[in-house]
């Protein structure tokens, strides 16, 4: 998610940073480790969590990190995650060099609305009142409708399967000219949801219903995609967009979706992070993801659902966008409370304390027992 996030950020800033005001920016993530040279020479540097801690760790040795004077944190209310410990450790660092070097590094973090902003800002060393803003859950660039459906059904595949007609109907009723994304869990369920799809098309002999392209786009778009599967799905201008697809396939699905020549995209939930993808209709079909570590299916975090609705409405398009959360029945009320009211951001850091403070031992930031009451 987060390897998307400044992949979409460097290509959105190399036109305005680097093109129209000339300055360096460097990208610095799992896929992209530049050497020294280029990290003290960048004016921007656009990263990850995990990487900056990395790297941050040894600062009394790196110029490049003493020299930070501003960090900006995209969606801090990932602190309630997985990944929370390691922003955690970040933001108590980089307050720690600035105290130390007596001049204090500028933090501000981003986040969607939360239920506890005062929590937050004291963390962040937010002392002065104006410098905090909170806004309601409805304030959005595009004003959004939220739907909310439950089904019932113990077992997740027959689960999914009753959901389909619900998918189909949501788009021709809400969105039946306008673009729509359909959140899944898996690789498999976007092909079964694009079949299920493209089964009541036929049953309706309406088969040109979302697609918005002349026969010879439609060729010419199949001759290029390299997946058997999509190559299928596209004449009925259903795309699918997911991990497992080539790099060309997946760019390709991003740009059609994005010229309007197909209707519909189902995606898997990465989507929801990386690209910047509004439609006016977003459906996230199951809220459960099947995890291979205990073998059963598990909720996704809230964070996540928050993101795949705020994809609903397009900012130059829409006067409004509308999210249909289709769910288990018996967690209907759960997610009607979460998706309406802000939500509360709690720490996460004490479940991996021991590896940060680990960490700093053997950095040399920590060397007794005072340091480590200071850190």
């Amino acid at each position: 998610q987060m390897k998307a996030l400044v992949k979409e950020r460097m290509k959105d800033w190399k036109e305005r940073f680097v093109k129209k005001l000339g300055l360096n920016l460097v990208e610095l993530s799992g896929d992209v480790t530049p050497d020294i040279n280029a990290l003290s020479k960048a004016d921007i540097l656009c990263t990850t969590p995990e990487k900056w801690d990395g790297i941050s760790r040894n600062w009394q040795v790196r110029k490049y990190v003493q020299s930070v004077q501003l960090v900006v944190f995209d969606e801090i209310h990932m602190l309630g995650s997985d990944r929370g410990p390691i922003l955690e450790v970040i933001v108590s660092r980089m307050r720690y060099i600035g105290w130390h070097q007596k001049k204090p590094i500028r933090l501000v973090g981003l986040s969607t609305a939360v239920a506890n902003p005062g929590d937050l800002g004291s963390w962040l060393g937010v002392d002065k009142r104006w410098a905090m803003f909170n806004f309601e859950p409805s304030v959005r660039p595009v004003p959004m409708r939220c739907h909310i459906a439950g089904y019932p059904g113990r077992h997740y595949c027959p689960r999914m399967a009753t959901m389909n007609k619900p998918v189909y109907n949501a788009i021709t009723e809400k969105s039946p000219g306008k673009p729509v994304i359909v959140f899944v869990s898996s690789r498999r369920q976007t092909r079964l949801t694009a079949m299920a799809l493209i089964n009541f098309l036929i049953m309706e002999q309406n088969t040109a219903k979302f697609v918005r392209m002349t026969v010879e786009e439609v060729l010419h778009s199949q001759s290029l995609i390299q997946d058997p599967h999509l190559k299928h799905c596209v004449q009925f201008g259903i795309g699918m967009h997911h991990a497992g697809l080539t790099e060309g396939d997946r760019v390709m699905m991003e740009e059609m979706f994005r010229a309007n020549k197909m209707q519909v995209l189902i995606a898997t939930s990465t989507l929801a992070w990386g690209v910047n993808f509004p439609a006016h209709l977003v459906v996230v079909k199951g809220t459960e993801f099947y995890d291979g570590k205990t073998k059963s299916y598990v909720d996704y975090p809230i964070t996540d659902v928050l993101q795949m609705i705020g994809r609903a409405g397009r900012p130059q398009f829409d006067t409004e966008g509308v999210a249909q959360v289709l769910c288990h029945e018996p967690k209907k009320s759960f997610y009607r409370k979460f998706l309406y009211d802000p939500f509360p951001v709690e720490s996460s850091l004490h479940k991996q304390l021991h590896a940060h403070i680990n960490a700093e031992i053997v950095s040399g930031t920590i060397a007794t027992r005072q340091d480590a009451v200071d850190y």
